[in-house]
């Protein structure tokens, strides 16, 4: 037998606002149960489930998201998440439209921004 994987749970101050913008990012709705102070928040269609703990961030995550546009380019992806409260932690864009955005969500968590699909294709 083997295992599944069910969530990935994210560590977090805030778990229905963290949720929240992850929500946005994703398109995906928070679990209709879910309200603000509770100690859980579940993006259930992306199988994240964001729990409130006491302690903070601290250091560079070990394990990260890599998006990837579906309906825009990286440079409008990177754009819109920083509209939505995203900050930009790192630029490896290169000139040659290659490479990626390093950014961190609310809370500090870091992920990267890639090239779309159309944009890989194009080359």
């Amino acid at each position: 037998m083997t295992s599944a994987l069910r969530h990935v749970t994210i560590d977090c101050s805030d778990a229905y606002a963290l949720a929240g913008f992850w929500s946005e990012v994703l398109g995906r709705p928070r679990h209709e149960d879910d309200r603000p102070g509770d100690e859980e928040a579940l993006i259930e269609d992306a199988g994240l489930l964001f729990v409130t703990v006491p302690e903070a961030k601290k250091g560079k995550n070990r394990i990260h998201f890599d998006l990837q546009p579906q309906d825009r380019t990286r440079e409008e992806e990177v754009e819109r998440l920083l509209a939505l409260g995203a900050t930009l932690v790192d630029d490896h864009r290169r000139p040659d439209g290659t490479g990626w955005a390093v950014l961190a969500d609310p809370e500090g968590n870091e992920f990267c921004v890639e090239r779309s699909a159309a944009e890989r294709a194009a080359g």
